[in-house]
């Protein structure tokens, strides 16, 4: 049985209000799964964005090379495609588009069968500091114990 691979954006929920989350695919190589498996990638900085065919993509992904890939090793911050329901695409695509939000990843994983999933929400850039500490207050008080 392999390991629970689970990495985190840690930061996006400090730097944004989300409002809508979805689970997407990722059209991954044969070197970029093996990588993810080992735990060596990296969703701190990076984003979604739609092309022109209305195809979602995460940018700034960082998924370091496989240590024993020979010359057909993956880029390391390559764009990567993300597999959602059509309805779901042009919903968030509108959303993007007509009121200024974002996607931001939020979690990378492993199903059970060893597809690599990720966590995207829409979200809402925090404009302040304030807005973002009152926000941690908050949490701080709902915490159990």
């Amino acid at each position: 049985m392999q390991p629970k691979i689970n990495i985190r954006n840690k930061r996006a929920r400090f730097e944004y209000e989300l409002l809508d989350q979805y689970n997407a695919g990722i059209v991954l190589g044969g070197t970029e799964i093996k990588s993810i498996r080992l735990g060596k990638a990296n969703i701190t900085e990076s984003f979604c964005e739609f092309n022109d065919r209305g195809e979602l993509f995460i940018v700034n992904m960082q998924v370091e090379e496989y240590s024993h890939g020979t010359h057909y090793n993956h880029k390391p911050k390559a764009l990567r495609k993300l597999l959602l329901q059509k309805r779901e695409l042009i919903k968030l695509q509108k959303e993007v588009k007509n009121s200024g939000l974002t996607i931001v990843p939020l979690q990378l994983y492993l199903t059970d069968k060893g597809l690599a999933k990720l966590n995207i929400a829409l979200a809402k850039g925090k404009k302040t500091l304030r807005q973002k500490r009152s926000d941690q207050r908050k949490r701080y008080k709902e915490r159990p114990g």
